[in-house]
């Protein structure tokens, strides 16, 4: 699903004096919405009633009533501003939505649909962000399939921020947002994923750098600290990109380290220590291994609690 462009351009000056918006001017509409900057739409009360769940129950208390033929219709003042009113309404009226490429922009529109229990809007919006460029964020997306619930989107943008460090300042403001489960299980997923790894690096076909180890052609004694080393290089690379991309190309062919572990030989027999190829290709089949994503979200409430039946 694509966003398109606004077919129509809005006279701002009109509509900073109260006027109402072009598309929600129409004088059949019997309820007009004023926003928190002062812009009026003009819709059908039966459009309300029909998209939300709020403006339903409000419809279903007593209304006002009035001989007057021509009274004017009753102005509800609301905490949206023009531009989040205009989005949702756009959407629950059947008019083509605005652009919603960025998540300042989505992100009120959520809340909005979410508070006047609008699921309409809130489905056009999870089917838009699993497309550039929204996609890019994967953090921002992640934050909000948690905080509404959508399994499968939170669970693919867990795989995406797999290339970012969680520990960098730049992500501290978006990672406050998040609830304590989710916050808790992506540290965890990035965090298994190296440990994991550092686990695995110390099992055959690797060699044991713990103690003392001889070579495997003349039986002396060697010292595997080029490995040992380079191990070390690999999990710090794999805490600030869980993702592990870029170990095997360009770390494992550039690093210093990797460098000096691939040429370190036994000082007695002048044999290489380390199978370059077979270490890359284990070494990269162990990522491939690796957890991607996230569990499974839990519930977002708790299961109903039935009544029980009364026995005969």
């Amino acid at each position: 699903m694509q966003a398109e462009q606004d077919d129509h351009k809005v006279d701002t000056l009109e509509l900073s004096n109260g006027g109402f918006h072009p598309l929600f001017a129409s004088t059949d509409g019997d309820i007009v919405l004023g926003s928190k900057d002062r812009v009026h739409f003009r819709v059908h009360s039966f459009t309300l009633k029909t998209t939300s769940g709020w403006f339903r129950a409000m419809y279903s208390l007593p209304q006002r009533t009035s001989t007057v033929v021509d009274l004017p219709p009753e102005t509800i003042y609301v905490d949206e501003d023009s531009t989040t009113l205009e989005g949702l309404l756009r959407m629950v009226c059947g008019l083509s939505i605005p652009r919603l490429d960025s998540y300042d922009i989505i992100e009120p529109i959520l809340h909005a649909a979410e508070k006047y229990d609008m699921p309409g809007p809130m489905s056009i919006v999870r089917a838009l962000v699993m497309t550039p460029p929204l996609l890019s964020d994967s953090l921002r997306l992640y934050a909000i399939a948690c905080r509404y619930g959508w399994q499968d989107e939170a669970m693919m943008a867990s795989r995406y921020t797999l290339t970012l460090n969680l520990h960098s300042p730049e992500h501290r403001g978006t990672l406050q947002k998040l609830g304590t489960d989710a916050l808790l299980n992506l540290f965890q997923l990035h965090h298994t994923r190296r440990e994991a790894l550092r686990r695995r690096l110390d099992d055959p076909p690797f060699v044991n750098d713990g103690g003392d180890t001889s070579c495997s052609n003349c039986g002396s004694l060697v010292d595997y600290h080029t490995w040992r080393e380079l191990k070390y290089v690999i999990i710090m690379e794999m805490d600030g990109r869980p993702l592990g991309d870029t170990v095997c190309t360009p770390g494992l062919l550039e690093w210093p380290a990797a460098r000096a572990c691939w040429s370190a030989k036994c000082i007695n027999c002048d044999r290489v220590l380390y199978d370059k190829t077979l270490t890359m290709r284990v070494i990269r089949e162990c990522i491939e291994q690796l957890p991607t994503t996230i569990d499974p979200l839990p519930p977002p409430y708790p299961p109903p609690i039935l009544p029980r039946t009364a026995p005969e």
